[in-house]
């Protein structure tokens, strides 16, 4: 198949520069999550798989992002005139070291936070059963990114868009997507109905719904990203290059974001339950008797002292007193 699209040389830099700015925003996602994760807490208390997965997922867009800085510097800068093509050449042929080892990359991290979507499932169902297809869908996009990895490592030379590797390419964008909406779906789902099932005895704001969205969110934006880079492969353009390369700090700013939602959600739930709430007996009470206007008297009296040394002018001024009355003030009787 061949390329289309912008030239690969545009390309390159057009990725790294973009994977530079996103990598710069999920740099302070990252360091608000681990804020979030440590901040007032004893080391015992400090979830540790959590934080584990936040420094992988950090670790592992930091890698890539060094190896597609020397990507792009091999290719415009030290092979420039050496290699045969120029950058466009360099850039062509899969069979590069530094292309192997950031797609690699890729697929451990996508390996990672599929993995990590499917963690949270289990979590919240607490069943096995409920995650036996995202966990199949999981074992395929391990499967297809391996192959993919392993036949550009094979290759001599050529392009991503060669037929035998196009296949493996296809089918691990396909699957991945699958298991990221499937999973996330579920785990909202599972969510929403237990802010559904306690939402009529709950007095106060829900605290929950927030999580869902932000869920939703970084589903619904890992996507994009998926649905982007699987067209623009299809279709063999040259974005597909900075499409991925997005797509690693945009995984992580995905997974960061629902992590400081769900910090901050329960910082507020934390306040919120030091709250005194009104029992079952004082909600009835309170719908026997309604709220009703009370009305208030308050009197203010003034004098006026000939003798006091703030005395105005030279005429008396004679006592008064005024009486002011404050109506339609709700007051329950309860």
């Amino acid at each position: 198949m061949a390329s289309s699209g912008i030239p690969l040389d545009a390309g390159s830099l057009m990725s790294t520069v973009l994977e530079g700015i996103l990598y710069g925003f999920s740099i302070l996602m990252f360091i608000g999550t681990i804020w979030t994760l440590t901040y007032k807490r004893r080391v015992q208390d400090i979830n540790r798989p959590i934080a584990v997965m936040a420094l992988l997922l950090f670790m592992l867009s930091t890698a890539h992002m060094i190896v597609n800085i020397i990507r792009a510097e091999d290719a415009f800068v030290k092979y420039r005139t050496t290699f045969k093509d120029g950058p466009i050449g360099f850039l062509a042929d899969v069979a590069q070291e530094t292309y192997v080892v950031k797609h690699a990359l890729y697929v451990v991290q996508t390996l990672l936070a599929d993995g990590m979507v499917i963690y949270r499932c289990y979590v919240v169902w607490q069943s096995i059963w409920v995650i036996i297809l995202p966990s199949m869908l999981w074992c395929s996009v391990a499967v297809t990114g391996v192959g993919a990895v392993y036949s550009v490592s094979q290759a001599d030379s050529g392009n991503i868009f060669a037929r035998a590797l196009a296949k493996w390419v296809t089918a691990f964008f396909a699957s991945t997507i699958a298991t990221n909406l499937l999973s996330s779906g579920i785990l909202a789902y599972r969510i929403w109905m237990i802010q559904r099932s306690v939402s009529t005895a709950r007095t106060t704001k829900s605290t929950v719904m927030p999580i869902v969205r932000v869920l939703v969110d970084a589903a619904i934006l890992y996507s994009a990203v998926l649905f982007s880079a699987l067209i623009t492969f299809v279709v063999g353009n040259n974005g597909q290059d900075a499409v991925v390369d997005m797509a690693m700090p945009i995984m992580s700013i995905a997974f960061y974001m629902v992590l400081i939602r769900i910090a901050v959600n329960n910082r507020t739930g934390n306040y919120l339950s030091t709250l005194p709430r009104r029992t079952a007996s004082e909600q009835e009470s309170s719908r026997q008797y309604p709220l009703r206007p009370l009305q208030v008297h308050v009197s203010k009296f003034t004098q006026n002292d000939d003798a006091s040394p703030y005395r105005i002018g030279k005429e008396d001024r004679a006592s008064s007193c005024v009486e002011e009355s404050v109506k339609g003030v709700p007051y329950s009787s309860v």
